[in-house]
């Protein structure tokens, strides 16, 4: 009898270890797989059991449920109020298009065995068998872009760094997954961190790096251990190390924990990090492709771009490209979250509305009162409000609307919420986490939060709000990288869509 119970960090707050340990306790001859959380954040903890005819689901379980449901033969797919059925018919994971998450919640993270079962490493053994000229052109026709939130090809980004010659290069994957609202980059790396492994050696193979290095926030201590165990696994399974798969390539990876600062998600901040530096940007040019980590030409992707490859290798760029909208191929995992009664993870082809993520999976609203706005993109996107909920949920159509896709973020906020608040604590998060280095970053982001609370209070606020406006020109125009350059944005879109909240009480 074997029973899936999620090892996953949101799992475990919720209690699975627990459900886990009262399971055992009923039946220690029963086979417990800690798999990661399918992503249906508001069902777990979610119990599936394994049948001749398939898993059977139950949830919410909590600990205090479990003899129930051994009372009622849940062994077997017994009846009980948590029941939900076979698993891949819940509509709401089986509406989806899951290609990166493919694996996430139906694999024990660590087992090999099961990696391969499921399709794993045949990717990699394909883009073995390649030129890497051929292995990247198989990345660029997939038009496979960076998820971190950039958007910008990875195919070319990978070429910059396979034509630029040095004896070194290196592979580095952005997993300080800093924005609020995003867990995408944990859920994957504690549910499948196999993929992620196999992404950056097919990465190395391709523009000639030995050495991955992972960028791993310190929040997150369980996805750095899950991760270390797998790379370890991984080398004594001669996937990692001098002779990948048998062959000649060379290639191996470590993890380097970040101290938490937001502003070492940016690329260049996080390369002077790594490096034992300081965590501040550096300016551009040269680009990291050329002159990165050690001002060595560095490959740097966020977790999920690279935890995609595989399955493009596998399955090929023209299944890849098949989905999604104009230049935006492929799929994306958006995470949703914030007041949302059905929070998780769903991965679907660009294109999809924002009304459908919300309302069709989100459900709407947990405390049940009218949504009235919705931030995408992380703390520094911008907010929606409901009359857009048409706008497909691709890169060029966000921007087109005002907005950005950032790392795939929707936080979601009833009638309750300020937006006059909303576009200050925007302000004061640029000031807390700025790196300092430019001024309309530093010191902008301080005179925002000031000129936000005058109109708030009422003071002078036509003459505030053009104040304000100006400022943030200056931060989008004059700021070294996105951290000041994107501050202005949620400010900006919160003024435009929600102009009553910038009214004052007027002295």
């Amino acid at each position: 009898m074997k029973i899936y119970i999620p090892g996953d960090s949101a799992a475990v707050s919720v209690g699975a270890d627990e459900v886990a340990a009262a399971i055992a306790q009923m039946d220690s001859s029963i086979d417990i797989v800690r798999n990661g959380s399918r992503g249906a954040l508001w069902l777990e903890t979610l119990v599936e059991v394994e049948t001749p005819d398939g898993r059977i689901a139950y949830g919410p379980v909590t600990a205090g449920d479990v003899e129930a449901l051994f009372e009622a033969d849940f062994l077997h797919g017994g009846f009980h109020p948590l029941l939900l059925g076979k698993t891949d018919e819940i509509e709401w994971l089986a509406s989806q298009d899951r290609v990166t998450f493919a694996r996430v919640g139906v694999i024990d993270p660590l087992s090999i065995d099961d990696y391969r079962a499921h399709g794993g490493l045949i990717g990699l053994r394909h883009a073995l068998q390649l030129s890497a000229e051929t292995l990247i052109n198989e990345i660029t026709e997939s038009g496979l872009r960076g998820r971190g939130g950039a958007g910008f090809p990875a195919g070319i980004k990978w070429r910059t760094v396979a034509q630029t010659y040095s004896d070194q290069k290196y592979i580095c994957c952005n997993a300080d997954e800093g924005d609020s609202g995003t867990f995408a980059d944990r859920m994957l790396i504690e549910g499948d961190p196999f993929t992620l492994i196999e992404g950056m050696t097919i990465a190395g193979i391709a523009v000639g790096a030995t050495q991955g290095i992972v960028y791993l926030r310190s929040e997150y201590p369980h996805a750095i251990s899950t991760l270390q165990k797998a790379i370890d696994i991984a080398r004594k399974s001669d996937w990692l190390g001098d002779r990948v798969l048998g062959t000649a390539v060379s290639f191996d990876i470590s993890i380097r924990v970040g101290a938490g600062s937001y502003v070492c998600g940016e690329e260049t901040a996080m390369l002077e990090s790594i490096e034992g530096k300081r965590g501040v940007v550096r300016a551009k040019p040269p680009l990291p492709a050329i002159e990165g980590l050690f001002a060595k030409p560095t490959v740097i992707n966020n977790v999920l771009t690279l935890s995609t490859v595989p399955m493009i290798m596998a399955n090929g760029a023209s299944a890849y490209k098949a989905r999604g909208v104009g230049k935006s191929l492929g799929t994306q995992v958006f995470q949703l979250g914030g007041n949302i009664a059905r929070g998780g993870i769903v991965e679907k082809a660009f294109g999809i509305t924002l009304g459908e993520l919300v309302n069709t999976y989100g459900g709407g609203t947990l405390s049940a009162r009218p949504l009235r706005a919705v931030q995408i993109g992380g703390p520094l996107g911008a907010y929606f409000s409901t009359v857009q909920f048409d706008t497909s949920m691709d890169y060029e159509s966000l921007i087109a609307a005002g907005g950005m896709l950032g790392h795939g973020g929707v936080v979601v906020f009833d009638e309750s919420v300020d937006l006059a608040q909303q576009a200050k604590f925007a302000m004061e998060f640029c000031a807390l986490e700025s790196c300092g280095k430019c001024t309309p970053c530093r010191i902008g982001s301080t005179r925002g939060a000031e000129t936000i609370d005058l109109i708030i209070q009422g003071v002078r606020v036509e003459e505030n709000k053009k104040l304000l406006l100006d400022l943030c020109e200056v931060m989008t125009d004059g700021s070294l990288c996105a951290m000041g350059g994107l501050t202005p944005l949620p400010v900006k879109s919160a003024m435009i869509n929600f102009p009553s909240d910038f009214n004052g009480e007027k002295k």
